[in-house]
């Protein structure tokens, strides 16, 4: 609270704060946040720099959007569903920080506002929470209202309006109803329609012959086992050079062609996690002794720092809706 008070009464560059929203009735800790800052907002050095707009509805929320400078979102990760709000204050000019999740995870670049941290996830929520907030009063403290009140002889924040802009003109193309509707008819409902009428043709026969590869399937995944993976790595391994992974897979009763082996890569952060993942798929290479059948991919090297890899197994057919529908999979051990 300290930190929190020297940053919103700064002499020369005050900071405020809105709040509006509602808690569900059976809501009892967002109920209980929305009562601490309440309770904030009547402290004297609060006072004037924390508000709170009661009864939020659709009124407010267009006063919000085309009044605020910065639209401040702070979901848990992965929790939010979309942030459909944050793509209403780019249209109206105001800049976003929020946590890379539901959109702006997709959207966000460091021309078009500010990111809480690098997407990481945590299982400790008290340690989350202080780090997650240590990086917004960093952010808060070191660049966005520096750059707000940084003026010209105009006493214009030319920074600051540069910045609006070139997140309009990212954003806005891309983040709107009409893009919105074309995936869901384009990508969604036309798939799913012509799916149907593949499924409906010559008396549901692709239909049956689906649900019994299925069955047929989930009886022999437990044999399913990455048995051995074999990275070769060129000397010095540099950005650009190819990285050979081989991985021998036992099927069990099940065929090659049932299987759909990937290479699963990308940067691990200090958790030993993989972070926004690349997924290459593996080329069938044969059978080979007693491990299983041979699986190869090269993957190029694309950027520096310490990456991790790990092969995984799916099942796959041709009339899958969606690669994951059978929710089976099998990891290298």
């Amino acid at each position: 609270m300290d930190r929190l008070e020297r940053i919103l009464n700064a002499p020369g560059r005050p900071v405020q704060i809105v709040f509006a929203g509602k808690a569900h009735p059976r809501d009892e800790p967002g109920k209980e946040l929305i009562r601490q800052i309440i309770q904030l907002v009547r402290q004297q050095e609060f006072r004037h720099r924390v508000l709170f707009l009661e009864d939020y509805e659709q009124i407010v929320a267009r006063y919000m959007v085309q009044g605020v400078d910065v639209w401040l979102n702070t979901p848990i990760r992965p929790h939010e569903a979309s942030g459909t709000s944050g793509m209403k204050a780019a249209f109206n000019g105001a800049l976003n920080i929020s946590i890379l999740d539901g959109w702006w995870d997709e959207a966000y670049t460091p021309s078009t506002g500010w990111a809480i941290g690098q997407g990481e996830e945590y299982t400790d929520a008290d340690y989350r929470d202080r780090l997650e907030a240590n990086a917004l009063f960093e952010l808060l403290e070191n660049e966005v209202v520096p750059l707000f009140y940084r003026r010209g002889a105009d006493n214009l924040p030319r920074g600051w309006i540069a910045l609006m802009r070139t997140a309009m003109a990212s954003l806005c193309p891309v983040f709107n109803t009409n893009r919105m509707l074309h995936d869901y008819v384009v990508n969604g409902y036309a798939r799913a329609d012509e799916r149907r009428a593949r499924f409906e043709a010559d008396d549901f026969r692709r239909a049956h012959d689906l649900a019994s590869w299925k069955e047929r399937v989930r009886k022999g995944w437990p044999a399913v086992e990455v048995a051995r993976v074999e990275v070769t790595l060129p000397e010095p391994t540099t950005v650009g050079e190819h990285v050979d992974v081989r991985a021998w897979i036992r099927t069990g009763t099940l065929s090659v062609t049932d299987l759909l082996p990937q290479v699963y890569l990308g940067k691990l952060h200090e958790a030993r996690d993989i972070l926004n993942p690349e997924i290459r798929p593996m080329e069938h290479q044969g059978a080979d002794g007693g491990d299983g059948a041979l699986f190869h991919a090269s993957i190029p090297c694309r950027t520096s720092g310490t990456q991790g890899v790990t092969v995984r197994v799916l099942p796959h057919h041709p009339d899958f809706g969606h690669p994951h529908e059978m929710g089976l999979i099998a990891w290298a051990k």
